[in-house]
């Protein structure tokens, strides 16, 4: 068993809402053959309000890869170095508790890993492992914490790091009039997230004690979601078809609730999804035959920070400390989805010892 703690969640201080959003690209693209299919869509996402790492002029005027990846590196190690502290302290822990040291992220690309110099600046261990997760994109956060809960099985007097950085902004490419492209513009935020996963829960500690999991891939669906590498960086592809691939993996999370449960979705005291998009949330209430507000949280998490890919998890996580009304004993599933068709699920039991 492996116990998830509370997450640390952290935005850049830029903000833009869907309006100011919408407006943008119109004036990037005022003569778009269907903008008022692409504006429909947009306003569809149900996103309101999302952080760039940059301010919106800067984000829109492509300054080159290396100037993007550069501020990739500057800014994911400071956000990631004051959420790793800041959670180390919330547990009351040092850089040298840690014993693994996962960080997921998709969004830009270093030799060596942020595990490197996260581990060097902070002062953690010289055998402290490194797990470095690049190409998992929104599911990896999910990914992590299953791949800890099998490393604390294996040690269970060990703990885990898990940060999560994304910045999809610099993913951004002004001469991308694709409509899947201009909608994606619209959905994903930034956000740099941390937690620790405790081997062997403590006196006092509060978390989420994941208890079993699972993987699924669809096989041959590739194509869904990807990122076409060129000259001016990463160029994100969304295939239309992943907005029906819910339908393949709910039978097998309805199978792994009974069997391990033996109970239903809705049952469940508490459901912690991937906030993919309005429509993956949709696919999910229709496929799991869930109740709207066993939904209401990873809804949430969209309208008011976009889909900020491997972090989503951790922020939807961190809304159910914040609401504060779980009970010891209370029992939840968590699922991601991204890029394969990959999905990622565990179960498990909120613990207040």
């Amino acid at each position: 068993m492996s116990l998830v703690t509370k997450p640390t969640i952290m935005f850049p201080e830029h903000q833009i809402n869907q309006e100011e959003m919408i407006d943008v690209l119109k004036d990037l693209f005022p003569y778009h053959p269907k903008w008022s299919t692409v504006e429909r869509m947009i306003k569809n996402t149900q996103v309101e309000s999302r952080n760039l790492l940059s301010p919106i002029k800067q984000v829109t005027t492509h300054p080159g890869f290396e100037y993007r990846n550069n501020l990739y590196k500057d800014e994911g190690l400071r956000m990631a170095s004051e959420a790793t502290q800041k959670v180390l302290s919330e547990n009351k822990m040092k850089p040298e508790d840690i014993d693994l040291l996962i960080v997921v992220s998709c969004t830009g690309f270093l030799m060596p890993s942020l595990t490197s110099y996260l581990i060097s600046d902070l002062n953690f261990r010289s055998n402290t492992k490194q797990l470095p997760i690049v190409q998992l994109g929104c599911v990896a956060g999910a990914w992590a914490l299953n791949r800890a809960h099998e490393y604390t099985k294996a040690y269970p007097d060990h703990n885990v790091l898990l940060v999560s950085v994304e910045f999809s902004s610099l993913l951004f490419q002004p001469q991308d009039d694709k409509i899947s492209s201009l909608i994606s513009n619209c959905l994903f935020g930034d956000a740099v997230s941390a937690c620790v996963i405790k081997g062997t829960p403590e006196e006092g500690d509060e978390g989420y004690l994941i208890e079993g999991i699972d993987s699924y891939l669809k096989k041959d669906s590739d194509h869904y979601i990807k990122y076409d590498v060129k000259s001016t960086g990463f160029h994100f592809g969304l295939d239309k078809d992943v907005m029906h691939s819910i339908k393949d993996v709910a039978p097998i999370m309805k199978d792994f609730i009974q069997k391990d449960f033996n109970a239903n979705v809705n049952d469940l005291d508490f459901h912690i999804f991937h906030t993919g998009g309005r429509k993956i949330l949709d696919e999910l209430v229709s496929n799991l035959d869930l109740i709207e507000e066993n939904v209401s949280k990873s809804r949430e998490s969209l309208r008011i920070h976009g889909n900020i890919a491997s972090g989503v998890v951790l922020d939807v996580l961190n809304d159910e400390f914040i609401a504060n009304n779980r009970k010891n004993g209370d029992k939840g599933i968590m699922a991601a989805f991204g890029p394969g068709f990959t999905a990622e699920i565990n179960r498990g039991t909120w613990i207040k010892n």
